[in-house]
């Protein structure tokens, strides 16, 4: 299997974790449909849709995006991603600011998240760890569960049913529950992801608010279907998404590990 090498300038830690977080799935077995009939309707009306009959259950994948970001004003980006939902990602992007790039990374692994940019991959712009970013960091975590659709059938997610539409999955990352909520359509699309997360907006304070994933298009790869296109933020469903509204992106390729 190929290994994808790690992005440039990563931090020894950072690149540490990209090697272990984009480790193959050790003998991952094939997907069975039956295997989605102990979660609620939602979860396995996205699951069937999500998964093809056959698929090796791979619980890591390897992404490459591009779109824009928001980083006081917008700007275009692309970047890579390793990601084990449950365990961690590793997210390295470059962004274009007029005639100037910034490189930012992201992470967060065994406990422990980070965010740095830095202009020219040089002079510190944002540096951030600590206890506030870390448990930021494991709520991005808990909503990409569904860029990696075969850690849906991990034991430690706990599922349960709101309405013929809704679905929460309840999984344990750095000590704490975090509870996401599917918005599943009735062919199975994923519509959007939606979670309480921690986190300081627009410059805030740090402190619980709504955070969401819109799907606005999908894209399949490896016999796994995903969202492929779309538009994260804060306040999803209210007045304020416009304003909470941090990234939009899209899949240029994910290969599942």
């Amino acid at each position: 299997m190929t290994v994808v090498l790690a992005p440039p300038r990563l931090t020894d830690q950072a690149r540490q974790d990209w090697d272990l977080l984009q480790r193959p799935t050790r003998r991952p077995p094939a997907f069975d449909p039956d295997l989605a009939g102990l979660l609620p309707e939602p979860a396995q009306r996205w699951l069937l849709h999500a998964i093809e009959p056959g698929t090796p259950l791979l619980r890591a994948v390897v992404l490459s995006m591009r779109g824009t970001i928001k980083l006081g004003e917008w700007h275009r980006f692309h970047a890579n991603q390793a990601l084990l939902p449950l365990e961690g990602y590793v997210w390295a992007g470059t962004a274009s600011l007029g005639l100037t790039s910034v490189r930012g990374l992201d992470r967060y692994r065994a406990g422990a998240g980070e965010t740095r940019w830095r202009m020219y991959g040089a002079f510190p712009m944002v540096t951030g760890g600590g206890p506030d970013v870390t448990r930021s960091a494991a709520g991005r975590l808990a909503c990409e569960l569904v860029l990696a659709p075969a850690a849906a059938l991990d034991p430690r997610v706990r599922w349960k049913a709101l309405d013929e539409r809704h679905a929460v999955a309840a999984m344990p990352i750095g000590g704490e529950d975090h509870e996401v909520t599917l918005a599943v359509a009735p062919d199975g699309r994923l519509d959007s992801v939606t979670t309480t997360r921690w986190g300081a907006p627009g410059g805030t304070a740090y402190h619980e608010h709504t955070f969401g994933l819109e799907c606005v298009e999908e894209g399949t790869f490896d016999g796994f279907t995903i969202p492929a296109r779309v538009r994260g933020g804060w306040w999803p469903g209210t007045d304020r998404r416009r304003d909470g509204e941090t990234i939009h992106f899209a899949l240029d390729d994910a290969l599942f590990r």
